[in-house]
């Protein structure tokens, strides 16, 4: 027996809160399930000030985040697919 790697469908999510700490970018979904993406993967991120961090807020009732100071939108789907 075989076992794919391949990545299986993405279940829409919506996000609810984010959070971060020195290396993670921490997202909770609206489902329940809280997901992290290291911070390396989003340079403006990872090169941002905790204040700049902190001022985001989310786009298309939690499809996505936005960083008004960073001019940065990060997909809920495009992070799912990414995993």
């Amino acid at each position: 027996m075989s076992i794919s790697n391949a990545p299986g469908p993405v279940i829409a999510a919506n996000a609810v809160s984010v959070w971060f700490d020195d290396a993670m970018l921490y997202i909770c979904l609206a489902d329940g399930r809280e997901i992290g993406t290291p911070l390396a993967w989003f340079p403006s991120l990872r090169d941002a000030t905790s204040e700049q961090r902190g001022n985001w807020r989310l786009i298309g009732n939690g499809i996505g985040i936005h960083w008004e100071d960073l001019d940065e939108d990060i997909s809920i789907e495009g992070v799912l697919r990414t995993r």
